[in-house]
């Protein structure tokens, strides 16, 4: 029988983070340093949420521009920026929602996401969390319909 550590197929330093996860990590710390300089804040915020949407690779850029534009329109009071070098919407200066690229971190399909302060409580379980793999109108509505009830 072999004593030798079993590897897997995850890339990692002795850290335990991988390199999709310490390069988000270092976008977050970026986020923080930069954000609140000069008077431009949102704006600047925007752009940047833009710039990573366009840096994108296919399809998620496509999904990450549709589900931009249904946020801005559904709940046009969220604050558009990045988090951890994510697209994200947020409300009173809390990310309430955020799009993850399957390409950031090698997965199989992209995610919209939810943090706590969203208004999803529906007992005591529910979704926090939902894989995108295509946009079409059904999904364009059932995300409206999520968002709208998310920003309460």
């Amino acid at each position: 029988m072999s004593t030798q550590p079993k590897t897997t197929a995850r890339t990692s330093t002795s850290s335990g983070f991988s390199e999709a996860e310490r390069s988000a990590m270092k976008a977050r710390a970026e986020e923080l340093r930069t954000s609140g300089r000069g008077g431009n804040k949102k704006a600047e915020e925007a752009q940047a949420c833009l710039d990573k949407i366009a840096e994108m690779a296919e399809p998620d850029k496509t999904l990450a521009e549709r589900i931009h534009v249904i946020v801005t329109t559904t709940a046009p009071e969220l604050d558009v920026k990045t988090w951890y070098g994510m697209p994200a919407y947020a409300k009173d200066g809390k990310v309430l929602c955020f799009f993850k690229p399957a390409g950031k971190f090698g997965m199989r399909y992209s995610t919209f996401g939810f943090n706590d302060v969203a208004q999803l409580d529906d007992g005591d379980v529910w979704p926090t969390e939902y894989a995108v793999t295509t946009m079409n109108d059904a999904v364009a509505k059932k995300l409206t319909a999520v968002v709208k009830r998310a920003a309460g």
